[in-house]
């Protein structure tokens, strides 16, 4: 979905644009307001950065677990190194693969949760924080012509940011 977003200071000034775009003849069902009152970021549809972290660290986790297992295991067998020596032979391998595991499980957490919450937002992260300001975001749906228009009447009402933004694919 393609997208214009007016970050505007108060309510009074969104529902000014909303209704000047209304009279432009735009339709009302690619108009939306976000803010106090009105739709929220998760109503709208703004991936939450958290949420997508968590989904990419659990992902991660079910591939990195197993194979720090089998990596731990491994390495414990072939090099000999008697890492948990009171264990005694059989568990000694076994607790190595446990060691790997959980290196794979910080892995999944640190690079998919860590990497994820920084990059997987995209532009949503900053929309989100002009919300918590108290902002007003005036979006408009549809098509480059319609983006035009609406553009030339936005900035009439001298918008902090006026941005065009592309919902990625999930």
């Amino acid at each position: 979905m393609n997208y214009l977003i007016a970050v505007v200071s108060d309510r009074i000034k969104a529902e000014e644009a909303y209704t000047a775009l209304e009279k432009a003849g735009i339709p009302i069902n690619q108009l939306v307001i976000l803010g106090k009152g009105y739709k929220t970021a998760d109503e709208f549809g703004f991936i939450d950065p958290t949420e997508q972290a968590k989904k990419r660290a659990i992902l991660m986790a079910f591939w990195l677990v197993p194979f720090g297992f089998a990596g731990g295991y491994c390495f414990d067998l072939i090099t000999g190194v008697n890492s948990f020596d009171w264990a005694g032979q059989p568990f000694n391998h076994i607790l190595g693969g446990v060691a790997g595991a959980i290196g794979g499980a910080m892995g999944s957490v640190f690079v998919g949760g860590g990497v994820g919450l920084s990059v997987g937002s995209g532009d949503a992260l900053p929309y989100r924080n002009r919300l918590n300001e108290g902002k007003y975001l005036v979006v408009v749906q549809g098509s480059t012509p319609i983006k035009n228009q609406a553009t030339a009447i936005l900035n009439q009402f001298q918008p902090e940011t006026l941005q065009g933004y592309t919902q990625p694919l999930v």
